[in-house]
């Protein structure tokens, strides 16, 4: 039986899984549901072994060499002992390491080479990587850190259509269409944001980005405001020796033209994705492997 390399992308939202040969060569990918190992880790062991099985139905490979692959597996919370503890001993691989969701995407987007990556999405964070050593910058979550993320923008968005609203900020086109949803009563707003976790305050992000399109002047300051953060972190990351920066997740593309020239001058197109990162480590950490009889 021939023993296979899997790659594993988990996330709060969905998680990825690749099976390749024992050179790294992708046969197949599937899709599950989320994978959070710290708030639901037995959700998560089901949806890690379900896009695993579909990954190799995709492949054609019967589902009984899962039992005798090796993993990479890149997830939030890799941090925390415990909970990885639990889901290493459950895991239906014969082998498994697991990492970081950042220190895959950095594998995915580079490679080997040195540089780093900017993941900006509903949070933030940074992964550098000099001479084999990686350094994380940021990732401090929404309450106290997260600057430049979707949360931040959509709640910068909510503050200053409450600013609008009392006549201290001018009122724009974007934050009228705010107000207009919460049927222009700002106690709407301040009970909504009293329960809102991030991703909610994410999800008005991309209205920043489409007023901006249309010329709407507060739209592009508080986009602004949030590239000053990036830039920031893009500053600490160059003073470490970083050359080669990739802007990940949803908001990296859309923040290729507002950082600073000094960074867009350092800007690489990924060479692939966390899933591709995750199998690309597994080959470093498992393979070539022999079949097994």
């Amino acid at each position: 039986m021939t023993a296979y390399l899997i790659g594993i992308d988990g996330g709060g939202t969905s998680c990825r899984a690749a099976v390749a040969g024992s050179n790294g060569n992708i046969l197949a990918r599937a899709q599950a549901g989320p994978a959070n190992i710290l708030s639901d880790p037995d959700t998560a062991l089901d949806n890690i072994a379900s896009a695993t099985r579909a990954a190799f139905y995709a492949a054609g490979i019967n589902a009984r060499s899962i039992a005798s692959a090796r993993a990479v597996l890149g997830v939030a919370g890799n941090n925390v002992g415990e909970a990885v503890h639990y889901v290493k001993n459950r895991l239906p691989f014969a082998e498994a390491d697991i990492e970081s969701d950042g220190l895959i995407a950095l594998q995915g987007a580079l490679g080997d080479k040195d540089g780093a990556v900017a993941i900006l999405g509903t949070g933030t964070i940074y992964i550098s990587r000099h001479c084999d050593t990686v350094t994380y910058t940021g990732g401090w979550g929404f309450t106290v850190g997260d600057l430049g993320s979707g949360a931040r923008i959509g709640h910068a968005l909510l503050q200053e259509s409450l600013l609008a609203y009392d006549g201290i900020h001018v009122m724009s086109a974007m934050t009228a269409s705010v107000l207009a949803e919460f049927k222009n009563d700002p106690r709407n707003i301040v009970e909504f944001a009293r329960q809102a976790k991030p991703g909610a305050f994410g999800r008005y992000a991309p209205r920043v980005f489409e007023h901006i399109k249309q010329g709407d002047a507060v739209a592009a300051r508080l986009l602004k405001e949030a590239a000053v953060s990036v830039d920031e972190a893009l500053d600490r990351l160059v003073a470490r020796g970083t050359q080669r920066i990739c802007l990940l997740g949803g908001l990296g593309p859309l923040y290729s033209s507002w950082i600073a020239a000094r960074h867009q001058s350092l800007l690489v197109t990924p060479e692939g994705d966390a899933l591709s990162g995750a199998v690309a480590l597994a080959v470093s950490r498992f393979g070539p492997l022999k079949a097994i009889e």
